[in-house]
């Protein structure tokens, strides 16, 4: 493969099952999102609301999804790609944080079952206010840190800049570096924060700075997702590896402004909302705009006579094209409507699709059997559209002034609009959870070597 395209090699040995054992939670994640979500979708639709006795469980279903889908499967697959980055034979320790992420994300699934049922459904970690929840989040991130640490201090020999691979082990470790950052500002908030806060507003504030840093993260790894789909998909880069790196590192650099913030604002205070908030806005799309539209190019011009190529491709399209819906939906917020979590959907299932596409990119060069191409098509088109759908549906439900966090009578949908809106997104979410599945059901066949044929 030419110098100027971006893949890296396999990883070898304790790195590889290390590889393995974080595709695996990260597996276990949407298997358990996929289930509460399914509660969440039934408890928003019109008229079926009423026939369900849970829906007081509504928000307790939520935090556990939320975590599980977006915290739990992206920090997973971030783990996935650090073993990449590990000098071969250096991956025992990696290990060791596997297990401790194992347990802890295992704890949080099952969390409403250990303690109080006291959810609070702040912006990025919502929580459960119990004890069980608490343990197995410290243990699933210090597990994810542990991870991030030794991928950032037992690094494998880097190609240099000027090689697609050296640009994208580049990536991967900067994202880790970020990663490590958004823990200590986590821990940062929690040693200063007022002691005079409680309930969401304290759980807000401490998640506050440390989750928009961890924005950033995953923008540099779904940077690297969309470069070797693109040439994995027989893409030709018009992107050398220099500037590739280059636009990583601008990526990276709006983070320095992050300990600013903490040093001079008190978390919870407006500074600090606004600042941390203008940072993500005004920082986290710098290097990720020119990227996805190298991105795009190479997809355009991408020929490959490999079937399994196809998926690839599919992938990377769907994933730019719902980076770009969630971005624009971004201006039509107004308030504390359905719109918000419309914007944020697209940006995440925009990552999620990169995701899933680098399953099917790396399960054959695993060692497993590939998935069978024209099923994993159907799963990316099922899912991907679905969550359009959803987007859609939750974005128009957002001009008709719908809030979001609540479910049944509490929706106001006291109209025909507003009816249709949200019956568009819970058919939209449904649709992709069929595709979620499949995903799941596909991916765990080739692990257990039953893909079957390709074509």
């Amino acid at each position: 493969m030419s110098e100027s395209q971006f893949s890296l090699p396999m990883p070898e040995g304790s790195a590889r099952r290390l590889a393995v054992g974080w595709f695996f939670l990260a597996l276990y994640s949407l298997i358990g999102a996929g289930l509460v979500v399914i509660l969440i979708l039934i408890a928003r639709m019109p008229m079926i609301h009423d026939l369900i006795p849970w829906t007081g469980s509504f928000k307790t279903a939520l935090v556990i999804h939320v975590d599980l889908s977006v915290l739990v499967w992206f920090l997973s697959f971030a783990g996935l790609l650090a073993s990449f980055n590990l000098r071969p034979g250096s991956g025992r320790i990696g290990l060791a944080a596997l297990g401790v992420s194992s347990i802890g994300a295992l704890l949080i699934t099952f969390s409403p079952f250990l303690g109080v049922d006291a959810p609070f459904m702040n912006n990025y970690v919502p929580v459960l206010e119990n004890g069980a929840f608490f343990l197995g989040l410290i243990l699933f991130l210090a597990g994810v840190g542990v991870m991030a640490l030794h991928a950032l201090l037992a690094p494998r020999p880097s190609e240099g800049w000027s090689s697609g691979a050296g640009a994208l082990r580049f990536g991967v470790w900067s994202g880790q570096l970020i990663l490590v950052a958004s823990l200590i500002f986590w821990v940062w908030s929690y040693l200063v924060l007022h002691k005079g806060l409680d309930g969401q507003l304290y759980y807000e504030a401490l998640f506050w700075g440390g989750g928009h840093v961890l924005q950033f993260t995953h923008t540099q790894l779904v940077i690297v997702a969309w470069l070797w789909l693109a040439t994995s998909a027989g893409g030709t880069h018009a992107l050398t590896p220099r500037v590739a790196a280059f636009l990583l590192l601008l990526g990276a650099l709006p983070v320095l402004v992050a300990p600013v913030l903490h040093a001079r604002f008190v978390p919870g205070e407006a500074g600090f909302q606004v600042g941390f908030a203008n940072l993500m806005k005004y920082g986290n799309g710098v290097a990720a705009l020119p990227a996805g539209i190298a991105a795009f190019l190479a997809w355009r011009n991408a020929v490959s006579n490999d079937p399994n190529a196809r998926p690839l491709r599919l992938a990377l399209i769907l994933s730019l094209t719902l980076f770009g819906l969630g971005g624009g939906v971004g201006f039509l917020i107004q308030g504390t409507n359905v719109t918000i979590p419309s914007h944020y959907h697209g940006s995440i299932v925009s990552v999620t699709v990169a995701y899933m596409g680098m399953g099917y990119l790396l399960l054959p060069r695993l060692g497993f059997v590939a998935p069978p191409v024209r099923w994993a098509l159907w799963q990316l088109g099922l899912y991907a559209g679905g969550s359009m759908l959803h987007v859609f549906g939750l974005a128009w439900s957002g001009v008709l002034g719908v809030q979001r966090k609540t479910a049944g009578e509490a929706q106001g949908l006291d109209t025909l609009a507003k009816k249709m809106a949200m019956w568009l997104a819970g058919a939209g979410g449904l649709i992709a959870v069929i595709g979620g599945v499949l995903f799941i059901v596909l991916c765990w066949r080739a692990l257990r070597g039953r893909g079957g044929r390709s074509a």
